[in-house]
């Protein structure tokens, strides 16, 4: 498809606007590793919140969104929807520990937290496990995505894509290497924007197109269940489209969320998400910016991408399963005008280069921060810190372009980074309570979780082929590595012994709730309960802001205000109960 001029200029000057940003924030960023990984902690918090919703927007989520939605309905989404109790657990219960605790990345918590060798030995591990190993996987299969749409909106052979993806990656490592985390964010946010008024705009154009005919003739047209925002719990005959066993159901309701490790969602904060509030100015600003990521991640950003999907079950009915992603990208290509083409691959890319910058940028924090600073070059200067992030994150972008060409699939990579973290979660909440977690329990928990799902994928699959299956299909070897990791963890925690010192030095630093019995008397059980309230309705919240507005769409008004009123009332409650702990303080 060819674009016209107006296309390729509206391109041209987006990369030129990023390129400024990476250079306006050169010389700050170079200053020290403060400034390159963390901005100097002094982000406000709508920047924080606006650069995680942007990083947790890539090339794949609209593409991800669609496929969902063809194969299960509006439903299908809570197989991500349900990760919110997670999100919302970070923001009142961990937010105010990661900006108190004063570290540059989440893993130097790691020796603050823990004593010996076994926390030098974890801290190293993690840095290059999370910061290299998993953060290839994340970006490659952004890649993979941003490949797909190259084909579909270029008719780019596959032979040919990796240069353009390897291109593109030039672009945000160059900016990313300028200016740091700084240039980072303060880019995320004119990508989010972008990304966001050319998603909408798409959605309008779509829905008003003479084969779709507005927001009626949709619902009319589509197959009975779609538009059902809850599925169907153990039942094969059902009025939505997303039928789950009660095992899967509870899988993803009850446990994934905080059972497993997954890129912006993980449990008890943690990767670029605890980075952009280790960022922020205030103990205040952290939990702001968690909260207006919460709720721009789950309850707005996907509605303008659920309306194209919608459209793209009517406009291109004979797409595979395996293919129905591409209905975005083929809704791109057919209804879009010049001009308006340019500014859809400008939000595109957007969102790929704030994920990409955002990965690049915290997986040089670890191999820096906590590898070459901690074990290889213990007396780096700031330039030579500054000059080391630099090459990584360069060295980074060359070994994620390599790991792109070998993914095969999308959906395996989230499989097996979903399963391969199952049974860790538990340990990083716990971490911040309980006492006698330490450095063997985390090392365990970490490790657990691959004997786990090698057993379950290559043992036990031998005898029931059901011991294979996805989550959503059978849930029983995600059950049984849970299981085996959290029995792992806990022999392993009664085994090995803590340090006294650092867990009194670690107390004093974050003063945290919950069971730290030799150093306070008092466990503050009320406001871990008042917190728990708040935790809870803002999750109702949350749920019904998103109904509310996808029930408004849909021109179901009742609806829509009755889950409003909902959420009014919920956000009354969190409110009243924030002011007793004094948590927005």
């Amino acid at each position: 498809m060819q674009l016209e001029l107006l296309d390729y200029l509206i391109i041209a000057v987006f990369i030129a606007i990023t390129l400024y940003i990476g250079l306006k924030y050169k010389s700050q960023a170079g200053k020290d590793i403060s400034e390159f990984f963390l901005g100097g902690r002094n982000l406000p918090w709508y920047i924080a919140g606006i650069s995680m919703v942007a990083t947790t927007f890539a090339a794949d989520t609209p593409l991800a969104v669609t496929e969902l939605v063809a194969q299960n309905g509006i439903a299908g989404n809570w197989l991500w929807w349900n990760m919110l109790a997670g999100g919302m657990l970070t923001t009142f219960f961990f937010a105010r520990y990661w900006r108190r605790a004063n570290v540059l990345t989440d893993l130097e918590l790691i020796e603050i937290r823990y004593s010996g060798n076994p926390a030098k030995f974890l801290r190293g591990f993690r840095a290059i496990y999370f910061g290299l190993f998993m953060n290839v996987l994340i970006i490659g299969w952004v890649n993979v995505a941003l490949m797909s749409l190259l084909e579909v909106f270029f008719d780019i052979p596959a032979s040919e894509q990796i240069y353009y993806v390897a291109a593109a990656m030039v672009v945000v490592a160059l900016y990313s290497a300028m200016s740091g985390l700084l240039g980072v964010a303060f880019t995320d946010v004119i990508q989010f924007v972008i990304a966001m008024i050319g998603s909408i705009v798409l959605a309008i154009i779509v829905l008003n197109s003479d084969e779709i005919g507005g927001i009626q003739n949709l619902k009319s047209n589509l197959p009975e269940g779609t538009l059902s925002f809850f599925p169907t719990i153990g039942s094969e005959n059902s009025g939505t489209m997303l039928v789950l066993g009660f095992s899967s159901f509870f899988a993803f309701i009850g446990i994934q969320w905080w059972a497993s490790w997954y890129p912006g969602a993980e449990p008890g904060g943690g990767g670029y998400i605890a980075q952009r509030m280790m960022s922020t100015k205030s103990e205040k600003d952290a939990i702001y910016s968690t909260l207006f990521f919460q709720i721009a991640h789950y309850c707005i950003r996907p509605w303008p991408w659920i309306i194209v999907a919608l459209c793209a079950v009517v406009l291109y009915p004979d797409l595979s399963p395996e293919d129905s992603k591409l209905g975005y990208v083929m809704a791109m290509k057919d209804y879009l005008p010049t001009g308006l083409k340019g500014l859809l691959l400008v939000a595109f890319f957007a969102a790929y280069m704030s994920t990409i910058s955002t990965q690049l940028n915290w997986g040089t924090s670890y191999l820096i921060n906590d590898f070459y600073n901690r074990f290889l070059n213990k007396t780096a200067d700031d330039r030579q810190q500054i000059k080391a992030s630099r090459i990584v994150t360069v060295l980074i972008m060359i070994v994620a372009i390599f790991v792109t060409t070998q993914i095969k699939t999308i959906s395996g990579v989230w499989a097996f980074i979903i399963e391969c973290g199952a049974g860790l979660g538990l340990v990083m909440i716990l971490r911040w309570y309980w006492w006698r977690i330490n450095a063997w329990s985390e090392i365990v928990a970490t490790i657990a979780p691959f004997i786990g799902y090698a057993l379950t994928k290559y043992i036990f699959v031998l005898h029931d082929p059901t011991w294979g299956m996805g989550i959503g299909e059978n849930p029983k070897g995600f059950f049984f590595t849970v299981g085996f990791t959290t029995i792992s963890w806990i022999v392993a925690t009664y085994m090995s012994k803590t340090d006294g010192e650092v867990l009194k030095e670690f107390y004093d630093r974050i003063q945290p709730e919950g069971d730290w019995r030799h150093f306070r008397k008092d466990w503050k059980i009320q406001r871990l309960a008042i917190l728990a309230v708040c935790w809870l309705s803002a999750i109702i919240m949350a749920y019904c802001i998103l109904f509310s507005t996808g029930s408004l769409i849909l021109q179901d008004y009742i609806y829509a205000a009755m889950y409003l009123c909902t959420a009014i009332l919920s956000f009354i409650l969190m409110r009243v109960c924030a002011r007793k702990v004094e948590i927005f303080k």
